[in-house]
């Protein structure tokens, strides 16, 4: 998944144009932005300590001071994974489930939220430059990841293959993709595990797995239009709706498979992840996060109710 039913709602723009499944912009446009309007003061950097309208005193004083000062809380997505994280109408601000979430975290550390769309892969080398504050980009938590970068859990979130409606491949679980040709997003876990599963089919004997990677999540859905891949591979929420918004061209095949903890990426050691996970858990209690997961469309059961720093399970 980026790790992602599962990353649906009538506010959700539609993703088919000329007969292909693409984003409403390209992933490449990095200085894309969009800042939210939470309650955020005119200054976190006055003689005057106060805890901002609206912000969480608790959660705020948590906040590492460099971040702090800044007033402002720089997020990374890469936005071509709907309805995670998806480029609105107008082509250029990121919206989604990862970033209103975001902008609800930054709400109750004081901080405005500006969510800038980065390739996917280029996330985790911004957080350890400090280019980007935090990356909410529907990451699955895992122990490899957690060698660079922190994570603190959010939802669980399984990983799903589609394939066309008409014409399409059969299978029924991961291990009957031996001989086919999958697309996936470049630096996923589905990458990772449709090349382990490769090498499982060849160690018994059986074809390979070709797995085409795309620089974005667009770029694997119009490999699967255009005839180039059998299958596509992604996170389970943005398969579901890569389906749906596919007027019957595209259907889920086989079971889900690896459900595994989504978490916000963080810059490794900085402690700004104890502000994170106090913020989130702030957001829980009050009903904030809920509401965001039921307005995306992300079914209950990806909801968690107890979220860990460096939760990954593998």
């Amino acid at each position: 998944m980026r790790s992602s039913w599962s990353r649906l709602s009538a506010a959700l723009v539609a993703l088919l144009t000329a007969a292909v499944i693409v984003g409403c912009g390209s992933s490449k446009s990095s200085s894309s932005t969009t800042t939210s309007s939470s309650a955020a003061s005119s200054s976190n950097t006055s003689s005057t300590p106060a805890t901002p309208a609206g912000a969480d005193a608790k959660v705020a004083a948590l906040v590492p001071a460099a971040i702090k000062s800044k007033g402002t809380l720089t997020v990374a997505a890469d936005a071509s994974y709907a309805p995670d994280e998806f480029f609105a109408p107008d082509g250029h601000t990121v919206i989604g489930m990862d970033a209103d979430l975001a902008k609800a975290l930054a709400a109750k550390m004081g901080l405005n939220a500006k969510v800038q769309n980065a390739v996917f892969e280029t996330i985790i080398p911004g957080l350890a430059s400090g280019k980007y504050d935090i990356g909410a980009s529907s990451f699955t938590d895992t122990k490899e990841r957690e060698k660079t970068v922190d994570f603190v859990t959010y939802a669980n979130v399984g990983e799903s293959f589609f394939t066309k409606a008409s014409g399409g491949t059969d299978i029924a679980s991961i291990a009957d993709i031996c001989g086919k040709t999958v697309a996936v997003e470049k630096g996923t876990t589905e990458q990772d595990d449709a090349t382990k599963q490769g090498a499982k089919c060849k160690a018994a004997g059986k074809p390979g797995v070709t797995v085409l990677t795309f620089q974005d999540q667009n770029g694997a859905n119009l490999a699967l239009q255009s005839g180039r891949a059998q299958l596509v591979f992604a996170d389970s929420p943005p398969a579901a709706y890569a389906v749906k918004q596919s007027n019957g061209q595209f259907k889920l095949v086989g079971s889900e498979y690896a459900a595994a903890p989504y978490g916000l990426a963080i810059a490794k050691g900085n402690g700004f992840d104890k502000a994170v996970l106090a913020g989130l858990k702030a957001l829980m209690a009050d009903g904030t996060y809920q509401s965001i997961f039921k307005k995306w469309g992300l079914p209950a059961e990806a909801q968690i109710s107890n979220p860990k720093i460096n939760g990954a399970i593998s």
